[in-house]
């Protein structure tokens, strides 16, 4: 199974604002620091704000941060919510012209896969991606400079 790259970006865009520890952080950043698309990442944010994942401020001083504790964020939540019309083969979808779809077995196994895939992810959170052992390894990939300590 793919998932689509949409909901590739939200992740990524959730693991970022989560290794800021409740700073606020630009799309601008994220984009670059991921060297992904800056309009399709605007996209992601705007159905993550609308989602409550994310809290996103405009103007001068703008940007985003999480809404929710990492530990509040499940991973099979969010992607199923991104993935949920997914269509792995034709029938799935709404234009079906597979002339074996009254016979055929494989949407219910497929269907049954997919499910199982999601229940899977439902056992994770974001706090589980960026936990202590992942996150100086992503904050040095990513090149996020830790905070001062006062």
């Amino acid at each position: 199974m793919n998932i689509s790259r949409f909901t590739d970006y939200s992740l990524r865009t959730l693991i970022y604002a989560a290794l800021h520890q409740g700073e606020t952080v630009t799309i601008k950043a994220v984009a670059d620091k991921y060297q992904i698309s800056k309009n399709h990442l605007m996209k992601v944010v705007q159905v993550l704000s609308n989602k409550d994942y994310l809290t996103a401020t405009r103007g001068k001083n703008g940007g985003i941060r999480l809404s929710r504790d990492p530990a509040q964020i499940n991973i099979g939540e969010l992607v199923r919510l991104h993935e949920q019309d997914s269509t792995l083969v034709e029938c799935f979808g709404t234009d079906n012209h597979c002339v074996i779809s009254p016979a055929c077995q494989l949407k219910g196994i497929l269907a049954q896969a997919m499910e199982c895939f999601f229940a899977h992810l439902d056992n994770f959170t974001l706090a589980d991606l960026v936990n202590s052992n992942t996150d100086s390894e992503l904050k040095q990939l990513l090149q996020i400079s830790e905070p001062p300590k006062f």
